[in-house]
């Protein structure tokens, strides 16, 4: 059942992926040959028009194939006979739904339980917070220039910048108050702290209220994505501690398991809606890297030809794109043995 709940949310996140390419083609009169949902061999599929829909073997990825896409065609509705501006829109669509996807999806659950408002219940003794004269009911609004609209933003903010002193904008009374606190380490968390207490309590506000928030949890797991990454190139976390399906099917069915005995499948399903905006964020910047093979690498190639005014040599594009897909599969092998090796510790 957990397997099955899993595939469910990758397909949708993958479906509507390729549905940004699919759709966004077809308005500009790119002729789409397939659009397939998984990987590998055919197991069924029909033709309507002039576009085979089809479901492979494996689960995990899809495809919006396009005529000419990687190589040449005469045929005028071929992908790479149409304008650059064209091709620009039809590879970023993709990326660009799946943060469409996260909104909505963030929505319903703002609707459904509210969001973390950034307000503090109280300040740990002796650590910044108390020395600088934060107390309950405070809420912060900026850490360093970065604004805040989630609780949880603190916690992000304190584990990408460990131990660096930050400059903290909050609010008391409809007064704006800034101050400079120094974290301290604890023995016991083995963690830098500043030393707030958290509100955990959900706020729940009006339509307008919930679409604005459900804005800034897009834009909070594009930012966790970024600093994630950062880390990684940074040494603050290595390979081992990537996940890939594997990991990631097992961690989404523990919270199942867990949502549905302590607090039903309401909850559960809002949990699965929540691992699906974290998916789909994070596929849609991942995607957008200037990676070869990855819609962010097809998207530096078009954009040299938008400023050269001429395309690069599609041989040339495809062995850069070939040799991309060979180190993606090498790291994602990696990342699955991790994520099994895992499992049996």
């Amino acid at each position: 059942m957990n397997i099955l709940i899993a595939i469910i949310v990758f397909s949708v996140i993958i479906i509507f992926h390729e549905l940004g390419h699919f759709w966004v083609a077809k308005a500009n009169g790119i002729q789409v040959n397939e659009f397939s949902l998984g990987l590998g061999p055919t197991l069924f599929g029909f033709q309507k028009g002039e576009t085979k829909y089809s479901l492979k073997l494996l689960p995990f990825g899809g495809a919006c194939m396009m005529e000419g896409e990687d190589g040449t065609s005469d045929n005028p509705r071929a992908f790479p006979n149409k304008s650059v501006w064209a091709r620009m829109s039809v590879v970023f669509a993709g990326p660009f739904f799946n943060f469409i996807m996260a909104f909505v999806f963030s929505f319903i659950i703002i609707c459904c339980v509210g969001y973390d408002k950034p307000q503090l219940s109280g300040v740990i003794e002796g650590y910044a917070a108390e020395e600088a004269g934060l107390q309950a009911g405070d809420v912060i609004t900026e850490m360093n220039g970065l604004n805040i609209h989630f609780y949880r933003e603190i916690s992000a903010y304190s584990t990408f910048h460990s131990g660096e002193t930050v400059e903290v904008t909050y609010q008391r009374d409809g007064e704006k108050y800034k101050t400079t606190l120094e974290p301290k380490y604890d023995e016991e968390t083995g963690r830098y702290l500043y030393g707030f207490i958290g509100n955990y309590e959900y706020t729940k506000g009006n339509v307008l209220d919930n679409a604005m928030h459900a804005a800034y949890e897009v834009r909070y797991w594009i930012y966790t994505t970024f600093q994630s990454l950062k880390m990684m190139f940074t040494g603050g976390v290595s390979v081992n501690d990537m996940s890939g399906p594997v990991g990631i099917v097992s961690s989404m069915g523990e919270v199942y398991e867990e949502s549905v005995a302590n607090d039903g499948y309401y909850y559960a399903f809002l949990n699965m809606l929540n691992w699906a905006v974290l998916l789909s964020a994070n596929l849609g910047v991942m995607n957008l890297l200037p990676i070869p093979a990855l819609d962010g690498g097809r998207l530096v190639f078009l954009i040299v030809e938008a400023i050269r005014g001429k395309k690069v040599d599609p041989d040339k594009e495809g062995f850069v794109h070939f040799i991309g897909i060979v180190l993606l599969l090498g790291l994602m092998v990696v990342v699955m043995f991790n994520d099994i090796r895992k499992l049996f510790i």
